[in-house]
């Protein structure tokens, strides 16, 4: 390949500001088609956002003989089948996270991008984001000292939206589970990320808002294959005093706090006192993944999210919810 010309499957919301621009921005890189089930919204957003062609269904996008890339960015329940149809066309794949809707499903993906040798990339875009890898800079610098515990709260009210039938992020059909599946699992796969893979995972959850069939508190403990302990809690239903959004990263040396979803400016805080640490996160906030993406597929780079870690991901939250 000597330009990547990619084609959505599904422009929704997600692709609207956050990824979407960024396959024409990236260098040796073009958008090129788009499919949505709806023809009006499909042609509104190819309009808008200046691409060539528009589809209303996937298997015409996936055939379409200029696009020899495929983002899939629909709800997580087709996830699995957009990729493996792409796949087996050999086209490669970049699937919104959750991977899939299931470990299962997960596992399917991984099987036929060996099989067919096509790689499978997923939008973890955390671990390309200046805001995360400072911290990662830190870490490995042992600002810290060793690293020994993680502590995560992602604590907030339910939105007027999030309620059955408006919303497929709280419909475990569509979504795979509820918010926690939706936005924990950027914070799960993040940990790995930092600290490698997580090998051990418990759990409890349980609905207290009743606004829809998910979970939508969870806590949870854990352990990384580098020995590092965290635990954690969800709450969706929380009260507006009870709002939070942190993660802790503790060490010998110190300790060092972020926003998992606030992009706040990352502080150090060791034996040379408090420390901010800046950063500046592109416009289109999956772009330095992309860009990745791209290249590994150039044959010029890698990329720091597969489908081997992203599954991972679905693993532990499958663990934490005790589903087999």
């Amino acid at each position: 390949m000597k330009k990547i010309r990619w084609g959505i499957i599904g422009c929704g919301d997600v692709t609207e500001r956050k990824s979407g621009p960024a396959f024409s921005k990236v260098l040796n890189s073009e958008l090129v088609a788009v499919m949505r089930r709806d023809a009006g919204l499909a042609k509104d957003y190819a309009a808008r956002h200046k691409v060539p062609r528009w589809y209303t269904d996937a298997d015409a996008l996936i055939n379409d003989k200029e696009v020899n890339a495929v983002y899939v960015a629909t709800p997580p329940s087709t996830h699995a089948e957009y990729a493996i149809r792409a796949m087996r066309a050999g086209k490669p794949v970049y699937v919104e996270k959750p991977m899939a809707a299931t470990y299962a499903e997960c596992q399917q993906m991984l099987q036929v991008s060996e099989e067919t040798a096509v790689p499978l990339f997923v939008a973890y875009y955390r671990r390309s984001l200046p805001e995360f890898l400072a911290v990662k800079k830190v870490l490995d610098e042992g600002a810290i000292g060793r690293p020994l515990l993680i502590n995560i709260k992602l604590l907030r009210p339910a939105l007027d939206n999030e309620r059955a039938g408006d919303s497929w992020r709280v419909d475990p059909k569509v979504a795979g589970g509820g918010l926690f599946y939706d936005l924990a699992s950027h914070q799960l796969d993040l940990v790995s990320f930092l600290f490698g893979s997580i090998v051990e995972a418990r759990g409890s959850s349980a609905n207290f808002g009743g606004r829809y069939s998910a979970e939508d508190t969870v806590v949870a403990s854990f352990e990384t294959e580098s020995g590092v302990m965290g635990s954690a809690a969800w709450s969706f239903v929380a009260g507006d005093a009870a709002q939070e959004d942190s993660m802790e990263l503790i060490g010998t040396k110190g300790k060092v706090v972020f926003s998992g979803f606030g992009h706040r400016p990352p502080t150090l805080f060791n034996e040379k006192g408090e420390r901010i640490l800046p950063f500046t996160n592109p416009e289109n906030i999956q772009y330095y993944l992309i860009e990745q993406v791209v290249q590994t597929l150039l044959g010029k780079g890698s990329c720091v999210s597969m489908g081997a870690s992203a599954a991972e991901t679905n693993r532990v939250m499958e663990k934490i919810l005790g589903r087999k």
